[in-house]
């Protein structure tokens, strides 16, 4: 799905759910083409390129963080969420996001990490998953994106989440047959156990 689709439509859900609390929560799972996203207050710096002067998409947005990178074989997680139904607690949320991943990477037998003052999840010395997130009235939008088996140059382009000095890694690098469709499966079950909930697939 197109960035800019995805973004309007979590805009919508978001708009729809404060408007109206009962409606369920959703977990949106997909992949983006290539596309760069800042958050509120990331620095240009960070990109390898002159935004005004490029071919590629560029989106700055409403979640914290720095510049990252979207594509192909990045798996992006988005939960709209209502966090009075959970614990009002943006750390504790982050962490949680994080959980899912770590969880998913042990179904693998690998044993992803978090770094002290960063977010996100790291494999082996390489970022794997990025975090960012926006939330309005105690609504969540924004979320995760693991590497699956990505093309990761189009991170050579950028300083990923403003990070020097841990490179951005894939899953496919440790498990170079991965299944996509099999982590996006597993990605929904680990959401499921961490957050207590049940998950409706709906198309």
């Amino acid at each position: 799905m197109s960035y800019r689709i995805a973004w309007s439509y979590q805009r919508s859900l978001v708009e729809g759910r404060i408007d109206d609390p009962s409606l369920k929560d959703v977990f949106l799972l997909l992949e983006h083409p290539p596309v760069y996203t800042l958050g509120t207050g990331a620095n240009l710096d960070f990109l390898k390129f002159d935004p005004a002067r490029t071919g590629w998409e560029v989106y700055r947005i409403e979640r914290g963080g720095e510049v990252t990178y979207h594509c192909p074989g990045q798996l992006i997680g988005y939960p709209i969420i209502n966090l009075r139904y959970y614990r009002q607690d943006l750390h504790w949320y982050l962490r949680q996001l994080e959980e899912v991943i770590i969880l998913v990477l042990k179904v693998y037998g690998l044993k992803g990490y978090r770094v002290a003052g960063l977010t996100g999840v790291w494999l082996e010395g390489r970022k794997i998953a990025a975090i960012g997130i926006k939330v309005r009235r105690w609504i969540t939008m924004h979320g995760f994106a693991l590497n699956v088996s990505p093309d990761l140059s189009g991170f050579e382009r950028i300083v990923p989440c403003g990070i020097e000095n841990k490179p951005v890694g894939s899953l496919a690098q440790f498990i170079p047959q991965i299944d996509p469709q099999k982590v996006r499966f597993d990605l929904a079950n680990a959401f499921s156990e961490i957050f207590q909930v049940d998950l409706v697939e709906e198309v």
